[in-house]
């Protein structure tokens, strides 16, 4: 489909990402470090320059954004659907349970103690203290619960789950056919002259639905007597199977049941980070997917320990690249969308065009409740939480991963 506005966005955006190429090239010093002083046309003015890598950056940011809405667009127009079945199911919302309990200055007034007749007057109270009766004697104090419940520091299961479509499937393994030979001998000739034969072949390829699944045995007096447990355990154990698959579609090292996970597919290509600056080797990272792949690159992962190192890179007098520690700062690099994840390995990037992955979901995220082989008798429910799920990536060589960030 011809579709002019992409195409005008998309060159756009080659043309700034050369433009700060160029700047971070002339700034680049032998032993990495960016003096920006060295960039030709600004005579040593390095606010200028810094200036304008900024506005750069900001306006890769922008059409990074834009390009992705359009190539949305042309995906809806071209017929393509993305059946978002994964999502998360029926947990109950959450309720408020506890009771409300007067303040220490409601209690005070309703004493009678501060009754506004007895205002400047003083009060002379003569008592024979015999035996005090205090907490220790009498009552201790009924302490309820607030019924706020802190969850337990957990990695989050999101960042490039977002980048890869999410499909269905009925089958217990994705079969797909790859072009394995394309040997392309077109060429002018002459009339009458014998024509040049092109070769092409396909090769069957497949990815096994794997489960993820856990489960947790709950007694019956607890769901009896704590209406908030069956919401939580209903939350927490599908929470579980998300952040594993966050995990597998990164680093599954696919040995049966688990799914070959992104670092682990055979064919991607990778780029050392070596002396350069970060941004130059995603740079050129997106210049293999482009070239090798033959993709166009949508999106970059990287672990969040990882990130901060280019979101406080700076320059030799002190101007940070990626916009003033006051502003937000675009999660973006050359235009592309940034996502974090913590499952991805350390010092480890991930840089691709995601659409030629896929997650296909044979059984949406579900959350059952039955007897497990002795729970009847111990008065007990066992909860369980799986889904079923493939990753494929259809193009490896449309993956680079980046080395030693």
């Amino acid at each position: 489909m011809n579709f002019p506005e992409l195409t005008e966005v998309e060159g756009k955006l080659k043309a700034r990402r050369a433009e700060l190429a160029e700047i971070f090239a002339d700034a680049t010093s032998a032993d990495g470090a960016l003096d920006l002083t060295k960039v030709k046309g600004y005579d040593g003015d390095t606010a200028a320059v810094a200036a304008k890598a900024k506005g750069l950056n900001d306006e890769l940011a922008d059409l990074g954004k834009r390009y992705d809405e359009l190539r949305a667009i042309k995906a809806g127009a071209e017929g393509a659907s993305v059946d978002d079945d994964f999502a998360e199911d029926g947990a109950e919302s959450g309720k408020s349970y506890g009771r409300q309990s007067k303040s220490a200055s409601d209690l005070i007034l309703e004493s009678g103690v501060f009754d506004p007749s007895n205002k400047g007057k003083a009060f002379d109270v003569d008592v024979d203290v015999k035996t005090v009766f205090t907490t220790a004697a009498g009552w201790a104090p009924e302490d309820i619960r607030t019924g706020r419940l802190v969850e337990n520091a957990q990695r989050q299961p999101f960042g490039v789950i977002d980048l890869i479509p999410t499909t269905t499937t009925s089958s217990s393994n994705v079969i797909y056919m790859e072009e394995t030979t394309f040997t392309n001998d077109a060429v002018e000739v002459a009339e009458g002259a014998v024509k040049p034969e092109g070769t092409l072949a396909l090769t069957e390829k497949s990815s096994a639905v794997r489960k993820i699944a856990v489960l947790l045995p709950v007694t019956d007096e607890q769901l009896e007597d704590e209406p908030r447990v069956r919401g939580y355990v209903e939350n927490r154990l599908p929470f579980m199977v998300r952040q594993r698959l966050s995990s597998q579609v990164l680093v599954g090292d696919g040995i049966a049941p688990n799914l070959r996970g992104t670092l682990n597919v055979v064919g991607i290509q990778t780029q050392a980070k070596g002396a350069d600056p970060t941004p130059d080797a995603i740079y050129k990272a997106m210049v293999k997917v482009m070239t090798t792949g033959q993709a166009s690159p949508n999106g970059v992962a990287f672990n969040p320990l990882d990130w901060q190192e280019v979101r406080l890179l700076r320059t030799v007098d002190g101007i940070y690249i990626w916009g003033s520690p006051s502003e937000a700062g675009p999660e973006r690099i050359w235009g592309l969308q940034v996502a974090l994840d913590q499952a991805l390995t350390e010092n480890t990037a991930i840089v691709a065009d995601w659409s030629m992955t896929e997650l296909a979901v044979r059984r949406g995220l579900t959350v059952d409740v039955g007897y497990n082989t002795d729970d009847f008798a111990r008065n007990q429910q066992t909860f369980r939480a799986e889904m079923r799920a493939a990753f494929i990536a259809y193009r490896p060589t449309a993956i680079c991963t980046v080395t030693g960030v």
